[in-house]
């Protein structure tokens, strides 16, 4: 894809940061999130898939979104301000109360999961005077539905982990972490499923993605048959296909984006 014609990471579309949740909230999200659209933003954007479920507030909106298997293209104006609250690897399916394959690559308003609960924390953070307060009470609110709702499986913490972590052969690593869980396949799939939204090799998959995001940024110079192997994949080719896959740009335009 030329670059003139390429998508623009939703990360260099405007200004994104990040900060810890409140205490009460940190056994139940990672992080939570601010992003700023630059005033002169035009064009597609592409949220790539992470594996994560988020809560947003945007455009006056409470939502949520689900997991993803290919890149999100949100239309975000210029100038507009989006908040988030990242869960942890496998709590959302709890605080939804319905499964996440229901809501794979959906952004879906929270009052069809929450009813009334949803449209009253809407309000309060629409009232809310300036965006430092609006995530401020975001986050008060949740904490308070937090008191009702278990904390995320530990085997939920465990897949995530041992998926990201380093790069091996995909049918070597899942039946490593059969091993390590105990499990057969078909329970894997299961928890994956519920947990997640999609089973182990789609999750492997997404996180393989985002290590090529984080060695990009510090080893891109080494180029992309070198990348392709330091992540995982078969060699160079695979690589390709796959960047074009999830996220809809060649390799050579995604690395191009992390490093500018």
């Amino acid at each position: 894809m030329p670059r003139e014609h390429a998508p623009i990471l939703a990360s260099r579309a405007g200004r994104y940061v990040e900060a810890h949740p409140i205490p009460r909230l940190l056994p139940h999200f990672q992080c939570v999130w601010m992003s700023s659209i630059s005033p002169d933003h035009s064009g597609p954007v592409a949220v790539v898939p992470d594996g994560c479920v988020d809560l947003l507030w945007r455009d006056d909106r409470f939502t949520v979104v689900g997991p993803d298997i290919t890149a999100a293209t949100p239309e975000l104006r210029p100038g507009s301000i989006v908040l988030g609250i990242r869960f942890m690897p496998g709590a959302a399916a709890k605080w939804l109360g319905r499964p996440l394959t229901e809501i794979i690559g959906r952004e879906v308003p929270m009052a069809e999961f929450w009813g009334s609960r949803a449209d009253r924390v809407a309000d309060r953070i629409a009232a809310a005077s300036s965006t430092r307060d609006k995530l401020r009470v975001l986050q008060e609110l949740l904490a308070v539905e937090a008191l009702r709702m278990e904390h995320p499986r530990q085997e939920a913490t465990m897949i995530f982990r041992f998926l990201k972590a380093g790069a091996s052969v995909e049918g070597r690593k899942i039946k490593a972490l059969r091993e390590r869980l105990g499990v057969s396949e078909r329970t894997l799939r299961r928890q994956c499923d519920e947990l997640f939204g999609y089973g182990p090799k789609t999750l492997d998959r997404i996180l393989r993605f985002q290590r090529v995001q984080a060695l990009a940024r510090t080893q891109a110079d080494e180029g992309l048959a070198c990348l392709a192997l330091r992540a995982g994949y078969a060699d160079q080719a695979h690589l390709a296909r796959e960047v074009q896959s999830l996220c809809g740009m060649t390799a050579g335009e995604f690395v191009r984006q992390l490093m500018d």
